[in-house]
């Protein structure tokens, strides 16, 4: 009979790539996770991982108990969100992982209202005993965010997919919509004039592609995003300033610097004196959460997820009048 602790531990080889690794990840030593291999192997009746120079990979065999392994997992983790959820007086914590904007708007509500109430707004199953919940944060971009998550080292990922750059989420894990907003074009009110736009009107991309342009650095999924977008319009942008903070792109284009692609969540509170525009052939983002099969009835991240929904929706309400 196969052992579901050393399944696990070749599910982390798998995530974490070398053995090393996977040992720091489980507390153990590299020659106790080799010795639980060698014993999988045995237990398998085939070879489950093969030497690839100085590393390990999986053969097919042990690609296919990965996969088994996903599931097993998800209804262990299922099992103790059901357990969990009849307990009361727990102190949870909850680790979220989000890209930058995600972490400035959507994640400090969760805090005020949880440092503000210190209880969990998830039931008490009629007992009145009160749930303790506490947050860490953890500010990554989305890839980084789902490697944390598939490596169990955080319990959410708040990821965004564009229309023009689409994610993939393994079709296993739990994910929700939060929001989706649109992605705006912003411009000096004075180079907006100059070329023939007034605020609020639909920009055309084709047309404004001898504008200098401000981007997220390379590394990020928001620069592929404006690439993808003007390459659809017929151009490569002359990129003028590159930063992942997109409270320095806007206020470089506040400055007339150049034109820059901005969702509108990342829009700073006080965007003046930017002309803000929707794109003619639009591009919006997906905000989602995802979450690892299984863990979704846990009564602290449900909670978790109760909030980011809440606060969504506020978000949501609050921005309605900016171009959509």
């Amino acid at each position: 009979m196969l052992d579901v602790r050393r399944l696990r531990i070749l599910q982390h080889l798998a995530a974490y790539g070398t053995v090393a690794a996977t040992a720091d990840a489980l507390h153990l030593t590299a020659p106790a996770v080799s010795q639980h291999l060698a014993a999988l192997q045995k237990e398998a009746g085939t070879p489950v991982v093969e030497k690839h120079g100085r590393t390990l990979r999986l053969t097919a065999a042990g690609e296919l108990l990965v996969a088994h392994t996903e599931v097993i997992l998800a209804e262990l983790a299922a099992a103790e969100s059901g357990l969990a959820a009849m307990k009361d007086g727990r102190c949870g914590t909850v680790r979220i992982s989000a890209f930058a904007s995600a972490a400035r708007t959507l994640v400090p509500p969760l805090f005020e209202r949880l440092n503000g109430t210190g209880i969990d707004p998830a039931p008490d199953n009629g007992t009145g005993a009160a749930r303790q919940l506490s947050l860490r944060l953890s500010v990554q971009e989305p890839d980084e965010a789902l490697d944390e998550l598939h490596k169990r080292s955080t319990d959410l990922a708040l990821v965004h997919s564009y229309t023009v750059l689409p994610r993939s989420v393994p079709a296993a894990w739990e994910q929700t919509v939060l929001m989706e907003e649109p992605v705006l074009l912003a411009l000096h009110p004075d180079r907006a004039g100059r070329e023939g736009l007034t605020a609020g009107q639909p920009a055309d991309l084709s047309r404004l592609a001898h504008l200098p342009w401000l981007t997220p650095g390379p590394e990020t999924s928001c620069y592929e995003m404006i690439q993808r977008a003007c390459g659809a319009a017929g151009f490569v942008p002359d990129i003028r300033a590159s930063s992942s903070d997109f409270s320095v792109l806007t206020a470089l284009a506040a400055a007339d610097a150049g034109a820059v692609l901005v969702p509108r969540m990342a829009l700073p509170d006080h965007t003046a004196p930017l002309s803000l525009h929707p794109l003619v052939r639009p591009v919006s983002r997906t905000v989602l959460t995802v979450s690892r099969a299984g863990t979704g009835k846990h009564p602290d991240l449900r909670a978790v997820l109760n909030l980011l929904h809440e606060t969504a929706t506020a978000l949501d309400d609050r921005t309605a009048d900016r171009p959509r």
